[in-house]
């Protein structure tokens, strides 16, 4: 597995969202450039960067900090919020950008997706969020009534070859990940998984890392708030999903 640190970015700020709660938010950098070196430095395969002032405005509104995080470090960055349009996606791409995580659009305008995998291929993730087993959309604030296990397949259908699953309820939580629900999104898709929300300490990333070894299709976790709060550092996380999957 593959440890995503996150850098969600809100004001020009490296934050955190309780439960995808725009009105909980905690500042931990005042400037994102620091946490993606901080991320890099300590030895980060790849960063996963949320623009939530874009996933709210629907377009992207922090292009000048990717373009300085992709600049700033070697390790490649996927990026999110906001991309909602083609021209969204270029922009992004042209920041610097390895792959872009789309949520909203994929499931609303089956027409873009369809585009956006023509063209980009692998290089496209699809957030999938979920709140009780069923997906939500809009920077979480709309719940749909769509069952995740079955969008995820529907949606794997279509092309999607990536997605990335945030159990919203335990996001930001440092928890523990919603390992049920996970579970059942991976049985649901050969496409690869990206897990995200719940991980508080090593122990999480020990059971994530043991689900790997029969779900062969559970690639990597995202970890935000726990690094940032230094329960654990990302090499030692590194080493911890590593030496779990080797034993």
């Amino acid at each position: 597995m593959i440890l995503y640190p996150a850098i969600d970015i809100r004001g020009g700020q490296a934050v955190r969202l309780t439960q995808g709660d725009y009105d909980r938010e905690t500042a931990y950098d005042a400037d994102p450039v620091d946490a993606a070196k901080r991320w890099a430095g300590e030895g980060a395969e790849f960063l996963h960067v949320v623009d939530l002032d874009g996933a709210k405005a629907g377009e992207p509104r922090n292009l000048d900090a990717i373009e300085s995080i992709v600049a700033a470090v070697e390790c490649p960055i996927q990026v999110g919020g906001g991309l909602r349009d083609p021209a969204a996606i270029a922009a992004v791409l042209e920041a610097g950008a390895e792959r872009v995580v789309i949520g909203t659009a994929a499931l609303r305008d089956p027409e873009f997706l369809d585009s956006v995998l023509a063209k980009h291929g692998e290089r496209v993730v699809v957030a999938v969020d979920a709140r009780g087993g069923d997906v939500t959309l809009s920077g979480w604030t709309e719940a749909t009534g769509l069952d995740v296990a079955e969008t995820v397949g529907r949606l794997e259908r279509r092309g999607v070859t990536r997605f990335l699953c945030t159990e919203i309820d335990v996001d930001g939580t440092m928890e523990g990940p919603a390992l049920d629900g996970l579970v059942r999104i991976a049985m649901a898709t050969s496409a690869q998984v990206i897990a995200s929300g719940g991980v508080g300490d090593l122990s999480d990333l020990k059971k994530l890392a043991l689900e790997a070894e029969s779900l062969d299709n559970l690639e990597g976790v995202i970890v935000g708030r726990a690094l940032y709060e230094r329960k654990f550092t990302v090499a030692k996380a590194t080493a911890t999903l590593q030496d779990t999957q080797r034993s």
